[in-house]
């Protein structure tokens, strides 16, 4: 690339004005968060990433606390938002190993649709904020799967069901992890379908000998 070329791609970038820019920032975050680690998001290294000048990415975000801060809470709602959507509005306990595998594929797409999102949350050495906020997430999904699950486990009979039912949303909730991280990893190359429905029999089997 030409010197002259690559001046005019960082006018016309500082042009685009910093509504339209926001989420280009917030992209270039999330990919160096998710290869080098949280600790190296910097501006510097954002303008970088997008072949901006700094000023570019402080017209968009004041801070690098600010920019975190910005890709934590939309990182967050993406993935909040996928969890919640994989839940039934109105579970139908006809069928119930169908609806866990149904439940579980529909969780595992998307994550497959956000993996990065997802890198980001799993990562080896988690950025203490990032853990501290799925946590909180993850307690607000929990909450949900219980009044969920509740009434499914009176269905089936299951005796002392306000006693066990902490102990079994913990173990669905776990589940879930588990599957999630292994999907992220690509370790044994399963599809979200494949994992969704070895899960979703598992979680169905613990269920119902609870």
């Amino acid at each position: 690339m030409s010197v002259g070329k690559s001046v005019r791609e960082r006018v016309r970038a500082a042009h685009l004005g910093p509504e339209r820019r926001r989420p280009q920032v917030l992209d270039a975050a999330l990919k160096i968060a998710v290869e080098r680690g949280s600790h190296a998001v910097s501006m510097e290294a954002v303008a970088q990433g997008m072949g901006v000048t700094k000023p570019v990415v402080y017209a968009c975000f004041a801070s690098r606390e600010e920019l975190l801060t910005a890709l934590l809470a939309r990182e967050e709602q993406r993935l909040f938002s996928g969890v919640i959507a994989a839940l039934p509005e109105r579970p139908s306990f006809d069928k119930p190993e169908r609806l866990l595998v149904e439940g579980f594929q529909a969780l595992l797409k998307g994550v497959a649709s956000h993996a990065d999102s997802w890198q980001l949350v799993f990562a080896a050495n988690p950025d203490p904020a990032v853990a501290d906020r799925y946590k909180q997430a993850r307690a607000l999904v929990a909450k949900q799967v219980g009044t969920l699950m509740a009434p499914g486990l009176r269905a089936w009979g299951v005796k002392e069901v306000p006693r066990k039912l902490p102990v079994l949303v913990e173990f669905f909730m776990s589940a879930g992890d588990g599957a999630v991280r292994t999907l992220v990893s690509g370790e044994g190359g399963w599809s979200a379908n494949e994992l969704g429905a070895l899960v979703g029999r598992i979680v169905y089997g613990a269920l119902r000998k609870a």
